[in-house]
């Protein structure tokens, strides 16, 4: 548990963790597809990727980042910091694909904390790695703002140093 900028701040250059692994199956990978209009034969196609590169479909690396969200609950809880909205991603690199029935689990160091006027943003640095590989999946830094529960969101995101 992280709680508010001061408790968050003393956890700065700690590994917090790693979740639990997750299992990326067929459904979630065809899911995926549909949603964000991605239906490459490798992702989707099992019959034709049984003759491609991997020998089985694979999920898309962009499923594999947006698991990260679920992934990150079971690694830290923040309190005490209001509403906190995903920033950005820095050096974000998918080295190998997750294959089908794959499992994956996240695992997180805080790189830094830095706090403003009345907000304050965390960098995460995470890596993902899965059970049916011997390199990580992903890695790259993910960047986190809060605001207080009082503040106005879209005005302090906006007002936040680096926007514009």
């Amino acid at each position: 548990m992280l709680r508010g900028i001061e408790g968050i701040k003393a956890h700065v250059g700690f590994d917090l963790g790693k979740s639990c692994w997750l299992e990326v199956n067929q459904e979630m990978i065809d899911s995926f597809a549909r949603e964000t209009e991605d239906r490459q034969w490798i992702h989707v196609d099992q019959q034709k990727a049984r003759q491609g590169p991997f020998g089985t479909t694979v999920a898309q690396g962009y499923l594999t980042l947006n698991l990260v969200v679920a992934m990150l609950q079971d690694i830290y809880v923040l309190e005490d910091i209001g509403v906190g909205m995903h920033y950005g991603i820095d050096n974000m690199r998918f080295p190998l694909p997750v294959p089908v029935n794959a499992s994956i689990r996240l695992q997180v160091v805080l790189k830094s904390v830095t706090a403003f006027e009345d907000s304050g943003e965390m960098i995460l640095a995470c890596t993902v790695e899965c059970d049916a590989t011997q390199a990580p999946v992903m890695h790259g830094d993910i960047i986190y703002r809060f605001w207080p529960e009082h503040a106005t969101a879209q005005r302090k995101v906006m007002d936040a140093p680096g926007v514009r």
